[in-house]
């Protein structure tokens, strides 16, 4: 087959597509395919044995919008089958411009995700779906709708955003649940050969992604606010970067955060090695990509309770869970991993074994599968 693939996100971004973009070109590649990308990476991409379509981000976003669309229509065309893990409309119009089918990654309520941004909304995914809203956020849900009707097939990570799907009007045989696959992981350093690299001295929470209010990272300054003698590492970068770096001071914070910036993979699994905890304090969240990796190396993670995270962390067996936006739970949650005795080892111990089932070779035949049967 001939793949495009669509990634609004790749190296050197971090979080969920940065990872499984590439690494599902790489399966693709090693299976006899043709692969080709389309990107609006933070910086150029690193030179690949296939070919990346890279957009600047910082790009005016009607420019890069129109960019984008070109060059999946363009591709496509060369393509059989386009697979997209975000940019819908401009995957699902690029693709239909050039007559070919399009598999799309749902990661998110689009819908919601612009009325978040545009300050249409402020509360939780579950109450949006419960929420009328104006005009301007029907046009957004019509422009979802409309751009899903025209998807051959959809694959969700977690039941809980195929249930969503389903009940936008996608018909059930459309849609297939497909976790994100764990990270086949590189060689790693030990536990305490990453806090040497590090410069760990002691307790230490890790967080990984794009920085944007969804991940509600003032969330998880002002309960660490709330903990003596445990520090926090973010690696990434994104919009709500300067806003985060300012709660960090008026918190007082400054010694106890480090900002490291957008990390490679290795870099992201390696810290998150030598973290005590992962942490994700999201207002909402799919089937988190770097939940996965964290618990793929071997390290509990501490996170809130929406979406699909209930099915990768279970509260007590390989993490914590907390409520959305509760700061008192997040920081007694902080405390027991970093303080009661043996919770963290338990933890940890059965971090990697809850994960096992979503190993590569499992997961990307599948996806293999419906490209193929879309692509007939």
């Amino acid at each position: 087959m001939r793949i495009l693939i669509v990634s609004g996100i790749w190296p050197p971004d971090v979080g969920g597509p940065a990872s499984h973009a590439p690494e599902l070109a790489e399966f693709l590649l090693g299976r006899g395919h043709s692969v080709e990308v389309v990107t609006t990476a933070a910086a150029q991409p690193a030179k690949q044995p296939y070919e990346i379509r890279w957009v600047d981000r910082a790009a005016p976003a009607g420019l890069r919008h129109a960019r984008v669309a070109a060059w999946i229509r363009e591709r496509a065309s060369h393509a059989d089958v386009v697979y997209a893990t975000s940019m819908l409309g401009r995957a699902v119009l690029g693709s239909s411009l050039a007559r070919r089918p399009v598999v799309v990654k749902l990661v998110a309520d689009e819908a919601y995700e612009r009325a978040r941004r545009w300050e249409l909304f402020e509360g939780d995914l579950d109450a949006f779906q419960r929420f009328g809203g104006g005009l301007r956020i029907r046009l957004l849900r019509q422009a979802r709708d409309r751009a899903l009707r025209r998807v051959a097939h959809l694959v969700c990570p977690s039941g809980y955003l195929a249930a969503l799907a389903v009940s936008w009007g996608v018909p059930r045989e459309r849609v297939t649940v497909l976790p994100n696959a764990a990270p086949a992981l590189p060689l790693l350093p030990g536990r305490e050969g990453a806090r040497v690299q590090f410069g760990v001295g002691g307790p230490l929470l890790a967080f990984a992604g794009r920085i944007t209010k969804q991940k509600a990272l003032e969330v998880a300054l002002e309960a660490l606010g709330r903990v003596d003698g445990v520090a926090l590492a973010i690696a990434g970068d994104g919009p709500d970067l300067p806003d985060v770096r300012q709660r960090v001071a008026e918190l007082g914070l400054d010694g106890r955060v480090r900002f490291l910036g957008p990390l490679n993979r290795d870099g992201v699994l390696t810290l998150f090695r030598a973290a005590d905890a992962s942490l994700l304090t999201s207002s909402w969240e799919n089937f988190p990509h770097t939940v996965v990796e964290a618990l793929a190396v071997g390290t509990p993670v501490i996170a809130t309770s929406v979406g699909g995270v209930p099915e990768l962390v279970r509260d007590g067996k390989n993490g914590l869970l907390v409520p959305v936006g509760d700061r008192d739970a997040l920081a007694a949650a902080i405390r027991r991993v970093v303080g009661e005795p043996g919770l963290r080892e338990r933890l940890a111990a059965a971090a990697v074994p809850s994960v096992e089932h979503l190993r590569p070779e499992h997961l990307y035949p599948r996806l293999e599968a419906i490209l193929r049967e879309v692509a007939r």
